[in-house]
Order: C-alpha cells, then sequence, then structure tokens
C-alpha cells in the first residue's frame, strides 16, 4: 500500500532524511521509533506530499508528487500538536471538516457517538480535557473513512487514562482494517499496536523488524 524509495529530504545543510526505503503493508500497523530529530515528523509530511523531497513515495499506486491531492483523500491525519479551533464546540468543529470533506450528518453523527463525545457535542474545543481533544482530532481525520492513518506522537501530551484510552483506540482501528502508521517514543504502546518497527536515527533508516526484535536493539545500543 505504501511504498517509500529512497526518500531524502535536505533542509539547507541538514539533511533530515537520507536514501530511506520501506514498505507498508495493506491493514499492517507501522511505527517510527527515534529520538527528537530523527526526522519521524518529516517522513509523514513526505508522505502527505506537502514537504518537497527527493526519491519517491506512491501510496495505494499513486504518486505523491503527482498526485498529491488524491493521496491526502486516502489519508487520515492527526499532528503532535491539534490545531482546533478553540472557540468552536465539539459539533461545529465536526460539521465544519465534515463540510469540507462533503460528508453526510449521519457519517458525523456516528462518529461523535462511537468515540464518546455524545455528551460533550455542545461543549467548546478550549475546555475539553487533552484526551477529548484527541478523540475529536481522531473523529475530524476518520470523516471520509480513509484506509490510511498517519499519527504523529498521538499520546505526548495524555496522562496515564487518556493514553490508555487513545491506545485502545487505536486498537479498534487496527482491528477495523486501518492501515497505520504512526510515530511514539513509547515502547509499551508499540508493543501493543505495531507489527513492525522502523528505527530512525539521525534521518537513517537503522532497523525494521518487529517490536521485540528493534527493543533489544535499542537496548544493546543504550548498552553499548
Amino acid at each position: 500500500m505504501i511504498q517509500i524509495k529512497t526518500l531524502t529530504k535536505r533542509f539547507k545543510n541538514v539533511t533530515a532524511l537520507s536514501n530511506v526505503n520501506l514498505e507498508v503493508r495493506t491493514n499492517e500497523a507501522v511505527a517510527l521509533w527515534g529520538p527528537n530529530g530523527a526526522g519521524k515528523t518529516t517522513l509523514l509530511r513526505a508522505m502527505l506530499g506537502i514537504v518537497h523531497f527527493e526519491g519517491s513515495i506512491v501510496i495505494s499506486g499513486l504518486d505523491v508528487k503527482k498526485e498529491g491531492k488524491k493521496v491526502r483523500s486516502l489519508i487520515g491525519y492527526v499532528p503532535q500538536e491539534i490545531r482546533l479551533h478553540l472557540d468552536q464546540t465539539v459539533w461545529e468543529t465536526v460539521t465544519f471538516y465534515g463540510g469540507l470533506k462533503g460528508v453526510n450528518k449521519e457519517r458525523m453523527e456516528s462518529l461523535v457517538h462511537e468515540w464518546g463525545l455524545s455528551d460533550s457535542k455542545t461543549k467548546f474545543a478550549q475546555t475539553l480535557s487533552g484526551g477529548m481533544r484527541q478523540k475529536l482530532a481522531l473523529i475530524t481525520a476518520l470523516l471520509s473513512d480513509p484506509p490510511i492513518l498517519l499519527l504523529d506522537e498521538p499520546t505526548s501530551n495524555l496522562d496515564v487514562n487518556a493514553r490508555r484510552d487513545f491506545t485502545t483506540a487505536i486498537e479498534r482501528l487496527k482491528a477495523a482494517g486501518k492501515t497505520l502508521f504512526f510515530c511514539s517514543h513509547r515502547m509499551k504502546e508499540i508493543r501493543k499496536i505495531a507489527d513492525r518497527v522502523i528505527l530512525l536515527e539521525s534521518g537513517i533508516k537503522k532497523a525494521d523488524a518487529r517490536p521485540e526484535e528493534v527493543e533489544r536493539l535499542i537496548a544493546a545500543m543504550e548498552d553499548g
């Protein structure tokens, strides 16, 4: 479903990604792991076609460079920094993005109910807890029922309970057949969700393996 070949991204004198090659199969959950500055967010943004890059990215047979708009219609994206309109209510937010995506009211209502925000429809985004804001962001990403979800550190700003709830939500999406590509620095979450882990360091792919194998490699690197 996702094929990335010789992906390189430079920002002036800094190489954020260097010759990265990877694949993500349909219905697979793949985690990106690496320290800050490893290139994880840049990789996601390249997949969305919102940064220029060298190399190629093909998603569902579509070339990101040539057919970026079509590619983005297949992707639900939840960024690390959620940018909601804080003066809008939950329902106003959902209907605003639903309108942009041509989604009917029944679909909007269904998602709000499914993700437990029905009782909060009239609450303003600025009054929501971190976990509820993250669920609202996820709802907006799911409105058009995209087959692929890109998640950038989705639980980084959540407390323990909210992290647990959101991780369970992601597991549900995986079980429903979504293809997941997500960044995380929490190995416990990665073990629960990911089929494979891509280890990035300074923009270079260091490993592509099952979570337990990458975890052993990380431990060896830290010991060494």
